[in-house]
């Protein structure tokens, strides 16, 4: 498979600025950077992809097997970062693209100089002491809706996920995305999401890392991110005063800003 075109990627912004390379969600691609790309491109080089089985990704190229966990996903990554020669770049990972990037910098640190950590979740289950946000009845029924009606449960589900019930537009937008999406491809991708578990992977980053969180979020509440930033060693935690999961969309000035503060200092 071509890299590049397998999943659609597009580069923009100044040929002389380091590197940011920005990964989408679940249920999402690239086009919802589209908010934050402009002030970014202003002082970075920007790598924006899709996951394959998103957007304009090469849907023949998806296969279950593969993408039945994480490490898929951080495959492809790596081989994006090889395709274009990457060194030092700064990976940007929203929501559970976050840990993908934990996968690929561990593998191979020499990629990425930088991690930014956009809403993460290592683990979505709550587990004895640690609170993931969703016992196993919530994830089962959250599954077995997926199942039953994707379609419904896109439209059901986003508005949560986005939160700012107070502007509907900006849930209506995901859940156009949701539904955008092949479902079949959705349900893999949500198992793979949902069910994973990468808290023993934060140890293991060892690259300058910023976990931003939301204040408000039911999908990566507050107290993941202390997680995140606890077990990643030297990490910098930022609450955007922000609601929702998807704050690239919901407070794009204040995701960009942070962004840029972090891979311009020191």
């Amino acid at each position: 498979m071509n890299v590049r075109r397998g999943n659609n990627v597009v580069l923009t912004g100044r040929t002389d600025g380091p590197t940011v390379m920005l990964a989408h969600g679940f249920g999402c691609d690239q086009n919802l950077w589209r908010l934050v790309v402009p002030a970014l491109a202003e002082q970075f080089r920007v790598v924006l992809f899709d996951h394959i089985g998103a957007g304009g990704s090469d849907l023949s190229a998806w296969r279950p097997e593969k993408y039945s966990t994480l490490h898929g996903y951080a495959d492809d990554v790596l081989a994006i970062a090889r395709e274009l020669d990457l060194r030092d770049a700064v990976f940007v990972g929203h929501s559970v693209s976050a840990m993908i990037g934990v996968l690929a910098s561990v593998r191979e640190p020499d990629r990425f100089g930088k991690l930014v950590l956009l809403t993460p979740s290592p683990r979505y289950l709550d587990d004895g002491d640690y609170r993931g946000g969703f016992s196993e009845t919530d994830i089962e029924e959250l599954l077995d809706s997926l199942d039953s009606n994707y379609l419904g449960w896109s439209a059901a589900m986003a508005p949560v996920i986005m939160g700012n019930p107070d502007r509907p537009e900006l849930g209506e937008e995901l859940t156009n995305s949701f539904c955008r999406t092949d479902p079949t491809i959705a349900r893999t991708f949500a198992r793979t999401t949902f069910l994973s578990d990468n808290r023993a992977d934060l140890d293991e980053v060892s690259v300058p890392t910023l976990v931003l969180e939301c204040a408000e979020d039911v999908i990566a509440p507050r107290g993941v991110g202390a997680y995140v930033n606890e077990h990643i060693r030297g990490s910098r935690l930022v609450t955007l005063d922000a609601i929702g999961h998807c704050p690239q969309l919901s407070a794009p000035e204040a995701t960009a800003d942070a962004i840029t503060t972090f891979v311009l200092g020191s």
